[in-house]
């Protein structure tokens, strides 16, 4: 592709994707609840994508949007029935299209056809112009058509990452950047001509500059927020896909679509979310049958929750099946060498045993799950994002898991600590208190125990965890973090305080090293490396184990 041509593809991209996602919406609202006004809305998304395609030169998938309009036309005037058969087909119409545009299609694999034989069944549908019955099997024509297709490993086509921004946002950030110009002028003034002045002046410039530039930053971090809604519209399809290919009978709740998050948390949570709503739908949900049986509604519910809760986000993915079995996994981790004792650990412990690459449960290995491949990568992408997931289940009345996400990944609240000539910074809502070590701990080594107010807490020394080397000072201190694993120390030389944290990614010789999340540079230039709480307090937790043991 010519390179002046590239940006016009980017967006071309951009603006298909936003297309064709809302044309599944409606095609779903459209199977759920048939209406005219729906039907046309859905003509228009079609005759829209074909014209972007003819712009571009994508003449096969110009020809299939036409042919879809045809069936559309057909629909409208009656001379077809729209069945869960026909539905089906025009879903997969969607995915054909992403795939001829060079979009990865989102349909779940069983259910997904080429983009060829979506068309020619599409082409011979609107040939026949007759109302139809629904097949009277799931397999049939659909499924002597289909090919493998395997997922794709390349990487998705370059897009444009846009979002849309509202007129009076960015009036009112245009207005601040004036403010802020004028204010940097003043104090520049006043600094050249500092004899004039007072110090108290001086600051007071400062902080009205400061005040504006805060005020700049808090309306970006505003910017960057969207709906977390967003995120949960594909699985919609993917619940119905699901249901088609394994005979469940589900429905879909969703609740706090309109709680904003930022958009790169909301672009990383895509994947996690869809590996717990497949494990939902394949190990929590009970078929109807079984259902019956003990005495449930034959149609199962599954729930995406999400609200603000003590300055974070919380994403819920909640079903009402059959619920984690406790002695499943006891079991399972006993034959894996995961747990030694024969009796039944905490809930908190146990569940966690899930969450280890190529734990699995299930009896048989499908299409679906089985693999053990899934939960593991659930936990890494959510603790990437500063995370934490819970588990919460009832025998026989389903599961809920947990997601507690930070708002923003580019700033944060920090409290720094300094060990040697080093600073580090702790995200300040996992400090909990600051305490002086007492002497008789003043000894070298990685890992200790404190009596704070009468119950062992262990603590991590970062001197000795980080090879620093030097001297132990006169005098340290115990910063106590806390997270849902539980509580610990970290042993450091000196306190620092608190203050907003900018959030840098790690360089390459530093990505994957266990105990740090990131990086950010100082006021006087130089860097200070952001801990990984959940990674230390781990580490902190698994050295004092042996202790209490003996």
């Amino acid at each position: 592709m010519k390179p002046e041509l590239e940006k016009v593809h980017a967006v071309f991209l951009t603006e298909t994707e936003e297309q064709l996602t809302s044309l599944e919406q409606d095609l779903l609202a459209l199977e759920a609840s048939p209406g005219p006004e729906t039907l046309r809305a859905v003509f228009r998304t079609v005759h829209t994508l074909k014209g972007g395609a003819a712009v571009m030169g994508l003449s096969e998938a110009v020809e299939l949007a036409h042919t879809l309009e045809d069936l559309l036309t057909r629909l409208e005037g009656g001379a077809l029935v729209l069945h869960s058969g026909l539905g089906t087909l025009l879903l997969q119409s969607v995915d054909a299209m992403r795939e001829l545009v060079g979009l990865r299609p989102v349909a779940e694999p069983d259910l997904r056809l080429p983009a060829r034989d979506v068309h020619a069944l599409l082409d011979s549908t609107v040939k026949a112009a007759r109302p139809m019955a629904p097949p009277s099997s799931a397999g049939g024509m659909e499924r002597a058509s289909r090919e493998p297709c395997a997922e794709s490993s390349e990487s998705s086509p370059a897009r444009e990452r846009t979002l849309r921004v509202g007129l009076d946002r960015l009036d009112r950030m245009l207005d601040l950047t004036g403010e802020i110009a004028i204010a940097r002028g003043r104090l520049t003034s006043m600094l050249v001509q500092a004899h004039r002045y007072t110090p108290q002046q001086l600051l007071e410039a400062h902080r009205e500059a400061d005040r504006l530039y805060l005020d700049l930053q808090e309306l970006v971090m505003k910017v960057r927020m969207v709906p977390i809604g967003r995120t949960f519209q594909p699985f919609t399809r993917t619940v119905r896909d699901l249901c088609m290919a394994t005979g469940k009978l589900v429905r879909l709740e969703v609740s706090g679509e309109d709680v904003e998050v930022d958009t790169t948390v909301a672009e990383l949570i895509r994947d996690p979310l869809t590996h717990l709503v497949r494990n939902a739908m394949d190990h929590g949900m009970e078929t109807p049958e079984v259902r019956r049986e003990r005495g449930k509604d034959p149609t199962g519910t599954l729930a995406l929750r999400a609200f603000h809760e003590a300055g974070t986000i919380v994403i819920q993915v909640s079903e009402d099946g059959a619920g984690l079995d406790r002695a499943r996994i006891a079991a399972r981790a006993r034959e894996r060498g995961l747990l030694l004792s024969e009796e039944m650990p905490p809930d908190a412990d146990l569940f966690a045993f899930i969450f280890e690459p190529g734990f699995s449960t299930a009896e048989r290995i499908t299409e679906l799950s089985g693999r053990g491949v899934g939960m593991d990568v659930v936990k890494r992408n959510v603790e990437a994002l500063r995370g934490t997931i819970t588990v919460d289940t009832s025998p026989g009345q389903g599961a809920t898991f947990s997601l507690r996400l930070p708002l923003t990944l580019s700033i944060i609240e920090g409290f720094s600590v300094g060990v040697g000539e080093e600073t580090y910074v702790i995200p300040l809502e996992n400090v909990l208190e600051c305490v002086e070590l007492p002497p008789d701990e003043r000894r070298p080594g990685r890992t200790g125990f404190i009596n704070l107010r009468g119950e062992p807490l262990p603590y991590l020394r970062l001197r000795e965890h980080f090879q620093l080397g030097g001297e132990l000072p006169p005098r340290e201190n115990i910063v106590v973090i806390g997270h849902e694993r539980g509580q610990a120390g970290i042993a450091v030389d000196t306190l620092l305080g608190q203050g907003q944290t900018v959030i840098k990614p790690l360089g390459k010789l530093c990505q994957g090293l266990p105990g740090l999340a990131g990086s950010t540079l100082l006021g006087d230039g130089r860097v200070a490396l952001i801990l990984d709480v959940p990674a230390l307090l781990q580490q902190a937790l698994k050295a004092a184990q042996p202790a209490v043991a003996a």
